[in-house]
This record gives C-alpha cells, sequence and structure tokens, in this order.
C-alpha cells in the first residue's frame, strides 16, 4: 500500500518523516472536520456499522470500517463515531472526533517512533515539533466559531426579508428552519403573514398555521410541520444541516 494508505509498505524512520507523516494525515482529518465537514456528515451514518475517521500522509481523509486484521498495521482510530452524530449537536460531535482524532495521530508517529527505535532526544525532538502546531480540535472549535458567526448573520439578515409566496419559503431551506411572524410585529405585517400562511396545513396534525407557533420545513418533500408535532425545538433547529420530517426519513431506511 502506498503513502496515501492505512498503512502497509509505507514506514517513515527519521523523525523529520514522522513529522512529515503527522502534518499530512492532520490535514486530512482537518479537511474533513471544516472545508469537508458536509460530506464527512452524511457519510457518518448511524445506520451504518461502526465506522472510523481516517486521515492519510497525501492530506486526503476516509470514513471507513476499521481494519480486520488484529492487531492492525497501524493504531486505529476511534470506533463507531457514527452513532453519536444525531445525539448531540453538531458542533459538539465533531469536537469529540477531533480530540479523538488528535489522539490517534499522535498514537500512530509515536508509533513509528518505538517500531524505529527513537531514542529519548528523538521522542523529544518529535513531540517538540508536533506540539508546535495547534491540535486538530483547536483548528476545529476556531472554525465552527467562525461559521457559527457567519450563519448568525446571515439568518438575522434573512429573517428580514418577506416570505411572500410558497416559492419563496422553500427557498429558504438553507436557513434549516423558519421562524414565523409573531404576535408582536406590526398589525399590517401580521395581517400581511396571516394572508400568506394561513392555508398552509401541518404535514403531521393536519392543523392550521399559528402565527405565534415554531414550524419547520422538510427538505425533502417541502411539507410544513409544527415543531412539537415533530420533536424539534428552535434550538435543535438552529444544529439540523437538513431536515428529513419523519416519513422521508422512514421511506430512506426502507429502500435496500
Amino acid at each position: 500500500m502506498d503513502s496515501g494508505g492505512r498503512g502497509g509498505v509505507y514506514n517513515p524512520r527519521t523523525v523529520e518523516e514522522v513529522y512529515r507523516d503527522y502534518q499530512g494525515r492532520r490535514n486530512g482529518l482537518i479537511k474533513a472536520l471544516t472545508t469537508d465537514v458536509e460530506r464527512f456528515y452524511r457519510q457518518c451514518d448511524p445506520e451504518k456499522e461502526n465506522l472510523c475517521l481516517y486521515g492519510f500522509p497525501s492530506e486526503q481523509w476516509e470514513v471507513n470500517l476499521p481494519a480486520e486484521e488484529v492487531p492492525p498495521e497501524l493504531p486505529e482510530p476511534a470506533l463507531g463515531i457514527n452513532f453519536a452524530r444525531d445525539g448531540m449537536p453538531e458542533n459538539d460531535w465533531l469536537s469529540l472526533v477531533a480530540v479523538h482524532s488528535d489522539a490517534w495521530l499522535l498514537s500512530v508517529a509515536y508509533y513509528f517512533g518505538a517500531r524505529f527505535g527513537f531514542d529519548k532526544s528523538d521522542r523529544k525532538r518529535l513531540f517538540s515539533m508536533i506540539n508546535d502546531l495547534p491540535t486538530v480540535f483547536e483548528v476545529v472549535g476556531v472554525y465552527a466559531k467562525k461559521q457559527t458567526t457567519e450563519k448568525s448573520s446571515f439568518s438575522n439578515h434573512s429573517t428580514n426579508k418577506s416570505k411572500s409566496n410558497t416559492k419563496g419559503r422553500g427557498s429558504e431551506s438553507q436557513l434549516k428552519y423558519a421562524k414565523m411572524q409573531g404576535k408582536d410585529e406590526e398589525d399590517d405585517l401580521e395581517e400581511e403573514d396571516e394572508d400568506e400562511h394561513g392555508d398552509t396545513l401541518c404535514g403531521a396534525c393536519g392543523e392550521n398555521y399559528a402565527s405565534d407557533e415554531f414550524w419547520i420545513c422538510c427538505d425533502i418533500c417541502e411539507r410544513w410541520f409544527h415543531g412539537k408535532c415533530v420533536k424539534i425545538t428552535p434550538a435543535r433547529a438552529e444544529h439540523i444541516k437538513q431536515y428529513k420530517c419523519p416519513s422521508c426519513s422512514s421511506n430512506k431506511r426502507a429502500r435496500p
């Protein structure tokens, strides 16, 4: 297997080679948890088997099953990262994966150090070089904070726009949820809002739209639901990248 693989013949033997190996794997993991995070999120389906996140010296990443052989050629990353994906806020889950990724990177680096007999001074030099870089956890935290700030700014700007027709509501799926106009809006805006959405029915209970209730739109079938009917709160909706209603979710699971 070449340098892009999980292990095999690629064996860095000097401190500098191990450090380059560490950098490549680290960069791959950072890509998965920041710029490629949507693709990474989709691949970590909780309905699949135990999955691991691998970083390669080629600065690429992969979500895959753990190695079958025991012991493996290289230390294995944290097992089953996909199971917790939907059970906690997305940023918390990504931070947890990042922490375990940092631990895995160090274990791989020191595996090579032990295998090729690095002495005390070599190990100290290797750790010093590694320690000069921010951890994956630190990089992911900064990225998440930046994304949250940008989304908040975008959301505040978007909620000031008029929801003038059904097509307009559908195009707002990128916001992941819609906050209907509250009772404290000016009378003329409230009256307009009632006229526009009064015929909207909840896809779960069939009841009409009410201006003081939280609603969410399914990104698949584009039907609207009372948040309480599908057990989604405004706080939870903030962390949903693509909302699928119960019906669309069950249809996905039913496919072979």
